[in-house]
């Protein structure tokens, strides 16, 4: 016998938990479907080491959710979320033991970029200003459904004509030429392609520049905070503040459609879900168009599209229990949360780009006890490190490039092996064993590339929650705005599916959105 309710939500990643949340806090009957059984998806924490040593399974920093509208909006910390940061927030450790370091406080981010050229300090200080003035328009603008009209106009009417084209430009633009353009030295350059290196987008790739600009700007204005207790603490808050129910366990084998309408769910295990009102599905592009909903019921060109469908790299993510602080071979980075490593990061994307795994692996390093005491005991580090590989890649491949990845950290840090206690590899295989929607290790579910963003994610479309079925909404990382943990994807769902149910002006809405979709799918 089927459970009916307001609405379904397939997956309880933070995404599928804010929508949730969102839907329930309208007075909807919400029921949440987990095919696993732990909530959160790529928000988990878990001691994978050695006891005492708590970990993040796959995210760990969280510079979106500081700054997140939809995510500020739920009020998590009246829920038990509280947030803590490193001394220091982001550095870079070249070879030779230079090292720039962003820090909460713009002056001595300043003084560590004007050591490597004159200049460069008043030039990031100019550049913040200019982001302060932008940033209250410009995040909503940038994630929110396409086209962001409200954010868009205030964004236009704070930063001209000219600003706004410029600003443009600059979410266009590589990595490595945004930090020519922008800095004379190679730490504020460094900085910049390394957060972009954050997504799976090379120094020269289109767009990498806008995302490194803007993880750097939140890096300055909110640092990299992490959840007290683990990145656990996101999904526990999002559980308490949810009034309806989460089934654990409960795999999703079929959206249901009748008459191009959504109705409801069928599981793995045969159980039943009719949903009046909305089917939110916090799952990958493909799985939820190629494997959960009959081909008879989706247009074809939608399933043409989806074979130019694009998933980003995958990743290998490597965690420690230390006795002790790393041994860097500068000082400087000692107290920065997260530590970008490798001396070559356009061979390294070279070397992904061709399929090689990469001989000089690239390395995002996240020191967590220095972020939260409450990690480990007092004087060790629970520390993590991840790159990426490209897909497909054997076990012995993922075996080899784990020592490559501890090669570059010996020397970068000399005498690390002897602080090791305890060490635990994930590769692609495995984060995706933790989180189905990892596919093969993609952790932003689908490729960052200009060309699968806005308008073309996860395929050419209305850059909206929308689906060519009625009252069914994407609410995953494969929706725009894409991946990080600011829960955008879901609340655009939610807002897409309340706005389908207004009295009136529901059926409207679902016209103009139909009408728009059989352009695009005819």
């Amino acid at each position: 016998m089927a459970e009916t309710v307001d609405a379904v939500v397939i997956g309880a990643g933070h995404n599928g938990l804010v929508a949730a949340n969102m839907l329930a806090d309208e007075g909807w009957d919400v029921v949440v479907l987990e095919a696993t059984e732990h909530a959160g998806g790529a928000v988990r924490s878990a001691e994978i080491t050695a006891p005492g040593f708590l970990n993040d399974l796959c995210s760990a920093f969280y510079p979106l959710s500081a700054a997140s509208p939809p995510l500020q909006a739920l009020d998590l910390e009246s829920h038990g979320l509280r947030w803590t940061h490193a001394p220091e927030v982001v550095a870079h450790l070249f070879p030779d033991g230079r090292a720039a370091v962003i820090s909460r406080e713009l002056d001595l981010t300043a003084e560590s970029l004007e050591r490597f050229a004159a200049g460069d300090g008043k030039a990031w200080r100019q550049w913040y200003s200019e982001w302060r003035n932008l940033a209250s328009a410009l995040v909503p603008a940038l994630l929110t459904p396409f086209p962001p009209i409200r954010a868009g106009a205030r964004l236009a009417r704070t930063a001209g004509v000219g600003g706004t084209l410029r600003l443009g430009r600059r979410f266009l633009v590589p990595a490595r030429v945004l930090g020519e353009e922008l800095f004379a030295g190679e730490g504020a350059r460094m900085l910049l392609t390394g957060l972009a290196l954050h997504t799976d987008l090379a120094p020269d790739d289109a767009a990498g520049g806008g995302f490194g600009w803007l993880l750097a700007m939140l890096a300055q204005q909110h640092g990299f905070p992490v959840p007290v207790g683990g990145a656990q603490q996101i999904t526990e808050a999002l559980l308490r503040r949810f009034s309806g129910v989460v089934h654990r366990r409960a795999a999703v084998e079929e959206v249901i459609v009748g008459g191009g309408r959504a109705l409801g769910v069928r599981c793995a295990d045969g159980r039943l879900f009719r949903a009046r009102r909305a089917v939110v599905a916090d799952v990958p592009a493909l799985p939820l168009y190629q494997s959960m909903i009959k081909p008879e019921h989706l247009p074809g060109r939608l399933l043409a599209d989806l074979a130019g469908f694009r998933w980003d790299n995958a990743t290998l993510k490597i965690d420690w229990a230390l006795s002790g602080p790393v041994p860097w071979i500068s000082p400087d980075v000692a107290g920065a949360g997260t530590v970008h490593v490798g001396s070559d990061p356009v061979r390294y994307a070279a070397d992904l780009s061709t399929g090689r795994p990469p001989e000089e692996p690239f390395l995002l390093v996240g020191q967590m006890t220095t972020a939260d005491p409450s990690r480990s005991p007092a004087g060790t580090e629970s520390l993590w490190a991840y790159t990426h590989l490209p897909r497909g890649v054997t076990a012995e491949q993922v075996s080899a490039h784990a020592e490559r990845v501890t090669d570059v950290l010996r020397r970068h840090a000399p005498g690390f092996d002897d602080l090791v206690l305890a060490r635990h590899v994930s590769g692609p295989g495995e984060l995706q064993a933790k989180d189905p929607s990892l596919v093969g290790g993609a952790i932003n579910g689908g490729t960052a590339g200009a060309y699968q963003q806005v308008v073309w994610r996860p395929t050419a479309g209305l850059g909206r929650a929308d689906t060519p079925i009625d009252r069914l909404y994407l609410a995953s990382a494969s929706a725009h705005p894409g991946g990080g943990v600011h829960g955008a994807p879901g609340a655009n769902a939610a807002r897409a599916a309340l706005a389908r149910n207004r009295p009136v002006l529901g059926d409207a809405y679902q016209a103009a959105i139909r009408a728009a979709l059989r352009r695009i799918y005819p």
